[in-house]
């Protein structure tokens, strides 16, 4: 399976923190915002990665992350010229996707949680269908919402609902299998011009071929689209970091932990990075597994 990374769009409702950078360039403490739906994409056992981005910042998303290698994974990019919805990406990603399938992530959100990665792990075998994620909310009418059954079945999806039918928000982390190119193609653009993600999910849905895995205790969803939830988020990351002396989305770490990687690809990055307290991270991860 193969990744797409979404970090697109002009962040206006940001603006003037993000009127010269791209608002998944952001730091989530003391990380780019786009480490964290990546590590999701590591965490998931995928190596192959799209990242999809503006013809102003995609320059700046390859300087950070390079082809990738420094993570043991492999990133190549793509330009959105204009933003016309969520499944949109995969018509830029058609080449990449090359008929099989693959995962969508949002370069704004990001998931923490106990066995996250074997969930992920599982999504990511999908051989049929589509699966996607739901967390419980306070505002669902701000979200895609799924109406669930007592068995956690989908009975609907709405886009942004002004009645919701449920509390459960669909997050940015969508599973498919290689008809969604297809399916995509069969979309036509919403009353705000846009193909949505939600209308690609109700295909799934009408064949009876969409899942969805709710995220409960234990688990955190982050939407990083406001002032206040890009706070949030760093503080969060903060406290977990400081609490459990694990750092969240370092990649180097993802890498070597899923066997990207050897001790030494780690040690070089990690020596190029000694006067940081990322680098003395990955240098103290390196020496605590060799112990």
């Amino acid at each position: 399976m193969k990744g797409i990374v979404l970090a697109g769009g002009s962040g206006t409702r940001l603006y003037p923190a993000t009127k010269v950078i791209s608002k998944q360039l952001l730091p989530i403490y003391n990380k780019p915002m786009v480490y964290y739906p990546i590590s999701v994409l590591m965490l998931a056992g995928i190596q192959d990665i799209l990242l999809i981005s503006t013809p102003h910042d995609i320059g700046l998303f390859e300087r950070l992350l390079g082809n990738g290698h420094q993570f043991g994974i492999n990133i190549s990019y793509a330009i959105q010229e204009r933003p016309e919805g969520l499944a949109q990406a995969f018509l830029i990603a058609e080449k990449f996707i090359d008929g099989g399938p693959s995962t969508l992530v949002l370069g704004d959100n990001i998931f923490y949680g106990h066995n996250l990665s074997a969930m992920l792990q599982k999504s990511a075998r999908l051989e049929k269908g589509a699966c996607i994620y739901g967390y419980y909310v306070d505002d669902p009418e701000r979200y895609g919402v799924a109406e669930l059954d007592d068995e956690s079945n989908v009975l609907s999806i709405e886009e942004k609902p002004t009645n919701p039918k449920s509390n459960y928000a669909v997050t940015g982390l969508y599973f498919y299998d290689n008809t969604v190119v297809e399916r995509v193609k069969t979309l036509k653009p919403s009353s705000r011009g846009e193909l949505e993600i939600s209308s690609l999910n109700n295909l799934y849905l009408a064949d009876n071929e969409l899942k969805i895995n709710i995220l409960g205790r234990g688990m955190a969803w982050l939407d990083t689209g406001t002032h206040a939830s890009l706070i949030e988020a760093s503080n969060y990351i903060q406290i977990l970091e400081k609490t459990q002396g694990l750092q969240v989305a370092c990649l180097e770490e993802v890498g070597f932990k899923m066997g990207y990687l050897s001790k030494e690809d780690v040690l070089i990055t990690a020596n190029q990075l000694k006067n940081s307290t990322y680098g003395d991270y990955l240098l103290k991860t390196i020496h605590e597994d060799s112990c």
